[in-house]
């Protein structure tokens, strides 16, 4: 982890925090999920930061890709086809 954090959020000014997280990270198209990554984020919002050595890390995993041998599922509902009772 960074030595000093970002100490405010560039969105919404809130306090920024270390945290370990499962990191949503897209690239060239796909997303993928990384658990256990050392963020940085906002207390208000939710916005995450990552120090650059981590950054470069995920780009990594996420270049081999091919090799991750975990999958997970979950429901996916289209906006406009969604019918919300009240």
């Amino acid at each position: 982890m960074r030595k000093k954090s970002p100490d405010m959020c560039e969105f919404c000014e809130g306090i920024v925090e270390e945290r370990i997280i499962q990191a949503r990270f897209h690239f060239k198209g796909q997303t993928i999920y990384v658990d256990r990554v050392p963020a940085w984020v906002c207390g208000k919002c939710g916005e995450q930061y990552f120090d650059a050595p981590v950054y470069k890390r995920l780009e990594g995993i996420a270049k081999h890709r091919t090799q991750i041998k975990k999958t997970i599922c979950f429901p996916l509902a289209e906006y406009d086809a969604a019918l919300v009772q009240a």
